[in-house]
């Protein structure tokens, strides 16, 4: 007996018109970011098409764009060009898309565009997590990853390495300037004087361009510099040798923030002279950071992020230009508690911290805080033995229950960079810029979460 085949002609024709919710199964994650955009206010980004006259072609609906942006992050899919071939590829990005497709130019315009406004929709997608009880305000833990800058570390000069290049490309302007004007007086002397000439010198344009860059990358540095030594001089003002200070905020100052005063404005003096920090000329807000994963040095941003021990929900995302994460524990516990009104039970954040000034800042008041000290070093004097706040922090590290809960640390953040980097392929922003890299560090943060947010949903839907 012959076998049997089901039907396969292409030529097959419909009885009735196709619907969209025939292609995906139930509890697809693109049937949720559709559910969940209808939620989302995005009166922000409609209003920036209330400026406009209303002539010309149609615009793509923005809710239509944001859904392929959405779960485009979601996925690792961030190209606006692989979103617009999986248009046409991808069934969920055709659903989404409503069988439109917009072309790459218009994704990455309206992601260019609306970026900020973009962003700024993580706080909803926070809300919609609490309401759906993942957020328990037990333990927040606090950490930063570096992620690429789109920018060379080839192309970053120090400020006296800018100092020595300015004065090379001002002699070769000079020199330029004085062969043109040689070869002026040449002609003049030759056909006469008042012929028109044919073009620019040779080169010319290209070095004043780049005597341009270098006199702003000087500038820029110059200032920086000059900010960090008037901050260094009001934290250690000079005194006359042999006397004691009396009645000022420095006599007031323990031994050990004099210290590290002292070395902050000696810092502060080299930077003036020159050494200062690497300025990149294809994205200036980038900084040469060390990369604990590679063990070298990129161009990169520092992105922070404070997590919710319960769901592993994101309460909290920002992205400095220091390398070091001593200076983020404050700002990251004041998102968070601006974000959620009310500050977790527990803080806590792994050595690199470790910062007795910020520990000691009110916005603790009420939580546990665990962040531990770390070896004692010369550069920082908090981490002598005989420190009190050092000795306090030993101490709860000292029992099984600040043990205990300094190890949650590792399961709560960890995993969330884990998942960005490796499953989700995020290692290098799509933009150049301080603000538009915190915009794209939110969405993607809040992509995490709507992930967490539909694999809940999906965890209690009845089999």
């Amino acid at each position: 007996m012959a076998k049997r085949f089901l039907e396969c002609s292409l030529e097959q024709e419909y009885l009735l018109p196709p619907s969209l919710h025939d292609w995906l199964p139930e509890g697809h994650l693109a049937r949720f970011i559709v559910d969940v955009t209808e939620q989302l206010d995005l009166g922000a980004i409609y209003a920036a098409y209330q400026r406009h006259d209303g002539r010309g072609k149609a615009a793509y609906h923005p809710l239509l764009m944001i859904r392929l942006l959405l779960y485009g992050y979601a996925i690792g899919v961030r190209s606006s060009r692989a979103m617009e071939k999986a248009t046409y590829d991808d069934l969920a990005f055709r659903y989404l898309s409503a069988n439109q497709h917009p072309d790459h130019d218009t994704i990455a315009h309206f992601r260019r565009q609306h970026l900020e406004a973009i962003g700024k929709l993580f706080a909803q997608a926070l809300a919609l997590c609490r309401r759906a009880g993942l957020v328990k305000l037990g333990v927040l833990a606090i950490d930063g990853t570096k992620v690429k800058a789109v920018a060379n570390k080839r192309d970053s000069m120090r400020l006296q390495r800018i100092r020595e290049e300015e004065q090379r490309w001002e002699r070769l302007v000079n020199e330029v300037l004085q062969e043109a004007a040689r070869t002026d007086a040449e002609e003049d002397a030759r056909w006469g004087k008042g012929q028109p000439a044919d073009s620019l010198p040779a080169g010319l344009d290209r070095a004043q361009e780049r005597l341009r860059r270098l006199r702003e990358a000087k500038q820029v540095l110059e200032a920086e510099a000059a900010a960090q030594l008037a901050e260094a001089e009001a934290r250690h003002p000079k005194r006359k040798p042999g006397r004691k200070p009396k009645n000022t905020p420095q006599a007031k100052t323990p031994p050990w923030e004099r210290e590290n005063n002292k070395q902050a404005l000696h810092r502060a003096r080299k930077a003036v002279a020159g050494h200062t920090r690497n300025y990149n000329f294809t994205d200036p807000d980038s900084r040469l950071m060390r990369d604990a994963e590679s063990g070298g040095a990129i161009q990169a941003y520092n992105a922070q992020i404070a997590v919710d021990g319960a769901a592993q929900i994101i309460v909290a995302a920002a992205v400095t230009q220091q390398e070091m994460d001593r200076r983020q524990l404050v700002p990251m516990a004041e998102a968070a508690r601006r974000a959620l009104g009310t500050m977790p039970e527990s803080v806590v954040a792994d050595a690199g911290y470790w910062n007795y000034s910020q520990l000691l800042h009110p916005v603790f008041e009420g939580a546990t805080l665990i962040v531990p000290p770390g070896r004692a070093n010369k550069d920082n004097r908090s981490l002598r033995a005989d420190h009190p706040v050092g000795q306090g922090m030993r101490e709860k590290l000292a029992n099984a229950v600040g043990q205990q809960l300094y190890r949650t640390r590792q399961s709560i953040v960890e995993p969330v960079f884990a998942y960005i980097k490796e499953r989700r392929s995020f290692r290098r922003f799509s933009f150049r810029g301080l603000h538009k890299v915190q915009a794209e560090w939110s969405l993607l943060c809040l992509t995490h979460n709507l992930l967490k947010l539909y694999r809940s949903k999906t965890a209690l839907r009845p089999v």
